[in-house]
């Protein structure tokens, strides 16, 4: 027995050698980036840019655009706001065109006119940001530069134009008809189960054997959207188990000495982690696509699954107990304790009723999953006992269900009327707090 861990110890240290050199390697297919000019600064490059959207010739601005990204990409912070200010106010739209083609629009309403008012309205950006795109690699390069502009715009609201340009090209770059489905396993390639571990935000993977055992067991799943521009990064990605039943524990569900459920035996499929990946793409919305589509392709290979659910923190809870004045409790109470059932109370009371100062569920993973038309199925007490489960959830974990049959109707109720849909599960916890305030 003790050879036996010592050799899976071995074979543990042996992988992560072999992937930390395969991570050092650059694939020959991925092109490489232009080196930057020399004395790059901010007004270059928006030289560089009037050059770009007077460029007639498609292969000379093929390389205008990839010389000004290379650059961009070389500028220190100061340098980069100084680019975006230019951009916002050198490539507004003039408004002598706007004001005469609204004109014509009101002489003469029609869809003509109109065309005339949305071309003269468009900012001379949206087309540079377009012909920017030509450039090998440049879909990746503009999702990095908004992650940039999003970093400074909290400080700089004046470059809110510029971000509305780039929200509005990359939701059309990006639609669900461009994403591409793909399942990543062990033999995934070893710079993209790198990202994998990157990328991980609910429940961090520190080491190769632990990604191994998210990855390799046939009652594990993982599936990830990318897109054909960047196909060496996932966009977003979530975690399955497949369970004998709905899992009320993180740290069952990846204990790393768990059985093995055999896939025949799995009637419940669990989404445990959710990651969005890309910074630069905040604001564009995967995730509803992705678990539909994860649901429709495991129903088809496991018809025996009749139940779709997620295992999900509650990240603001902690913080919304703090402001009413409750107390911290300990790990290994015992869901018996009257405390503890006063907490799973509140907790029903902050998944279905607190909202935040625009009137929405104040938590944000609920209003993902709200959103999707998902039910607040059940309450898990203590789900989640690691130091970040404690200090963001109180230990507290949720399962929203996925029911396909009333995913369209719950999606409809909550986005119109704000309603929750919740298990009477739910709705009794929810009594216990409406008892004490009374």
């Amino acid at each position: 027995m003790l050879r036996a861990h010592r050799m899976s110890a071995l074979l543990d240290t042996m992988l992560d050698t072999v992937f930390e050199r395969a991570r050092s390697i650059r694939p020959p297919w991925r092109a490489r980036p232009a080196p930057p000019s020399e004395d790059v600064t901010a007004a270059s490059l928006l030289a560089m840019a009037q050059d770009l959207l007077g460029e007639r010739s498609q292969s000379s601005g093929v390389g205008i655009a990839k010389r000004i990204l290379a650059d961009y990409a070389a500028l220190d912070p100061n340098q980069k706001l100084e680019f975006f200010r230019g951009l916002v106010e050198d490539f507004a739209p003039a408004p002598e065109p706007i004001a005469t083609a609204w004109s014509a629009y009101l002489a003469r309403p029609g869809p003509i006119t109109l065309a005339a008012v949305t071309k003269a309205a468009e900012p001379p950006r949206q087309e540079l940001l377009r012909r920017l795109n030509q450039a090998p690699s440049a879909t990746g390069d503009l999702v990095r530069l908004r992650a940039d502009l999003l970093e400074a715009l909290p400080a700089h609201p004046d470059l809110a134009p510029l971000d509305a340009d780039l929200v509005h090209l990359l939701r059309s770059w990006f639609n669900r008809g461009f994403l591409v489905l793909r399942r990543i396993d062990w033999a995934s390639p070893a710079d993209f189960l790198e990202r994998i571990i990157r990328y991980e935000a609910v429940h961090s993977i520190a080491t190769w054997a632990a990604l191994r055992d998210r990855l390799l067991p046939q009652d594990r799943r993982c599936y990830a959207f990318v897109h054909p521009a960047m196909p060496d990064e996932p966009l977003i990605f979530v975690e399955v188990a497949l369970c004998a039943q709905i899992p009320g524990s993180i740290q069952t569900l990846l204990a790393p000495d768990r059985p093995e459920l055999p896939v025949d035996q799995a009637r419940a499929a669990a989404f445990y982690s959710i990651s969005n990946c890309q910074a630069g793409l905040a604001g564009i919305s995967f995730g509803q696509f992705l678990i539909k589509q994860v649901v429709e392709d495991l129903s088809r290979e496991f018809p025996a699954l009749d139940t779709f659910v997620t295992l999900s923190p509650l990240p603001g809870f902690q913080r919304w107990l703090d402001t009413q004045g409750e107390e911290t409790l300990p790990a290994d109470l015992p869901l018996e304790d009257p405390r503890a059932a006063r907490r799973m109370a509140l907790g029903a009371h902050y998944l279905l009723c607190a909202k935040d100062r625009r009137g929405r569920a104040v938590d944000p993973v609920a209003r993902f999953h709200l959103g999707n038309g998902a039910r607040v199925e059940r309450l898990c007490w203590m789900g989640d006992t690691s130091a970040k489960g404690m200090a963001q959830s109180g230990g507290l974990m949720v399962n929203y269900l996925y029911d396909p049959a009333t995913l369209e109707a719950n999606h409809e109720a909550f986005s119109r009327e704000g309603t929750v849909a919740a298990s009477p599960a739910l709705r009794t916890l929810l009594r216990g707090v409406e008892a004490v305030a009374a």
